[in-house]
């Protein structure tokens, strides 16, 4: 699968020049093993010093997006697969929503009902840590806080998902579960139009993304030129259509500055 992903060193100068937003996955994409390392975040920095406007594209909920976006060195935050996005502006917090509090309330509801239903049916799940935190989508752990479980439950529960009607993607650690006509291919455009003033299709080679599971794939499909997947998307590429351009070297945070390091060096080449 992985011959027709490119190496970074395939990435030229002149694609490096023209970025102005570096989206990114969270997890196991710019964390290692649950855990953002110094070269990681440093990376983070390193990019946003660059002049790349950095936007973490995350299935995390909207408390972590909140923290995110207060303190990490990025333009903001697209939440829960893309029904939200956090930033400051002004200094101050601002939360966009896609759906207001009466609808999301609506879609906590329903998926009540869909969590009954996997909790029976998938002996071993667990529902994530971070729930509580949530504004719109369920998120079932199958390896993060629970015993890791093979790849072909998480399709199960993603078939369940969609038995009741809602989205559901496949992360490295979750299930991602919800009602509303969104993902994050959808915000990251609705980002570049609103919040960076540019056209996501005749700009979105001023876009990159880095990712590393099946629910990237949306972003993968967009910037089909500029994308990476880290080095542990390998094993769910049997499950994409669509496989982003080029491959990192090394899994999660490291791959992440790998990428961040041959943008850098090829911006600063050309003065």
């Amino acid at each position: 699968m992985t011959e027709r992903l490119k190496p970074l060193s395939a990435w030229t100068s002149q694609q490096a020049a023209a970025l102005r937003i570096l989206f990114t996955d969270i997890d196991d994409t710019v964390s290692s093993e649950g855990r953002i390392t110094a070269e990681a975040y440093a990376a983070l920095w390193k990019a946003q010093t660059a002049g790349l406007r950095v936007v973490p594209v995350t299935g995390r909920p909207a408390g972590w997006c909140d923290h995110i976006a207060r303190m990490w060195p990025v333009d903001g935050v697209i939440g829960e697969n893309g029904g939200l996005v956090f930033r400051l502006e002004g200094g101050k917090m601002a939360r966009h929503f896609l759906y207001d509090e009466a609808t999301r309330a609506q879609f906590r509801q329903r998926l009540e009902l869909v969590r009954e239903d996997i909790l029976r049916r998938v002996p071993g799940v667990g529902i994530a840590s971070d729930q509580a935190y949530r504004e719109y989508d369920l998120a079932i752990d199958f390896c993060e806080d629970v015993p890791r479980l093979p790849l072909e439950e998480a399709r199960r529960i993603q078939a369940i998902f969609e038995e009741h009607g809602a989205t559901a993607k496949i992360s490295s650690i979750h299930v991602n579960g919800w009602y509303g006509d969104f993902d994050k291919v959808r915000a990251a455009q609705d980002y570049v139009r609103h919040f960076a003033g540019m056209d996501p299709v005749a700009q979105r080679d001023q876009c990159a993304f880095s990712g590393d599971s099946p629910n990237d794939e949306p972003m993968f499909a967009w910037l089909e030129e500029s994308s990476v997947g880290v080095a542990n998307l390998q094993p769910f590429l049997q499950l994409l259509k669509h496989h982003p351009a080029y491959l990192a070297p090394a899994p999660g945070g490291e791959g992440f500055a790998c990428l961040v390091e041959r943008l850098v060096s090829l911006r600063s080449s050309l003065g």
